[in-house]
């Protein structure tokens, strides 16, 4: 009997605070309109009928992880992230949060996960304190939790100085600071993050990789896309390459620095997408 319940807790804590993606896809329809310029013809993505932004992504992001995402502009990692966090719908695949299908089950994978867009979205008459704690009041959170909470999140990120700033009057940085804080405002066990450190200073950027180093401390599995691989040098366990719509690698960092002769994880970057688009464009033209 010892022995059984040892070995039920240990599947459960494998299982805790975990996401994992599988054979993900998704096509935008395109109008008969639409005229695709010289480059976008030469993108294997679109056919007459649809945009296929992302065709195979498939990785997964374990307790205390960080998981960098990255690819050229264009790639499908915004699309992928937008799935995870349910914002959008996949045409096929599948999401598992801590064994969920959060694809079944939108609504509470949303009390569970942490998003930040590319874009803010932040509320410009309210102030950061008022931003963030509209959003915990959405995910029911009781007042002294949440104020609680904000405190400890403004320290963190050292919003204090305006956190009674409205957003139309704050600078970049600090819409980046209040949207993050709004995202996890509700402790999620899974965050998301979209290009978090875009067009900061480095204090500011400095901030944010130390929060999501907080972040992993406490073990709780973060992804997050980026163009700066000095990032992924510092903070990531795993890293995903997406091109053309499909995962063109995804392993641990070692694994990742290793294709590199000289450990140059740009070399890495290179030695990825090189190989996987000769082979799609054969694919694409029956050569494979």
């Amino acid at each position: 009997m010892l022995l059984y319940c040892l070995i039920i807790l240990f599947k459960l804590s494998r299982e805790q605070d975990m996401i994992e993606i599988n054979n993900l896809a998704k096509a935008f329809a395109l109008s008969k309109s639409t005229k695709l310029s010289d480059t976008e013809k030469q993108d294997v993505r679109y056919s007459k009928e649809a945009f296929h932004s992302v065709r195979e992504v498939s990785f997964s992001c374990g307790k205390g992880e960080v998981l960098g995402l990255l690819g050229p502009n264009g790639a499908g990692k915004t699309t992928t992230l937008r799935m995870l966090s349910t914002a959008l719908k996949p045409d096929s695949g599948s999401v598992l949060l801590n064994g969920v299908d959060v694809l079944k089950h939108p609504v509470k994978a949303r009390q569970q996960i942490g998003f930040l867009s590319a874009d803010t979205g932040l509320y410009g008459k309210l102030s950061a304190f008022e931003n963030v704690a509209y959003f915990g009041r959405l995910h029911c959170m009781k007042e002294q939790a949440l104020k609680q909470r904000i405190d400890e999140l403004f320290t963190l990120l050292d919003m204090h100085d305006f956190a009674n700033r409205r957003a139309d009057n704050m600078s970049t940085g600090m819409k980046q600071k209040t949207a993050i804080a709004r995202a996890v405002v509700h402790n999620p066990k899974v965050v998301i993050l979209d290009e978090p450190t875009t067009g900061l200073d480095i204090m500011t950027v400095q901030t944010v990789l130390d929060f999501i180093k907080g972040l992993k401390q406490v073990g709780t599995p973060v992804i997050f896309s980026t163009h700066h691989l000095d990032e992924v040098a510092s903070l990531c366990d795993r890293v995903v390459v997406i091109d053309q719509g499909f995962s063109a690698f995804s392993g641990d960092i070692a694994e990742f620095t290793a294709l590199s002769a000289n450990n140059d994880l740009r070399e890495s970057f290179l030695s990825v997408l090189q190989p996987k688009q000769a082979t799609v464009a054969a694919t694409e033209q029956g050569v494979a």
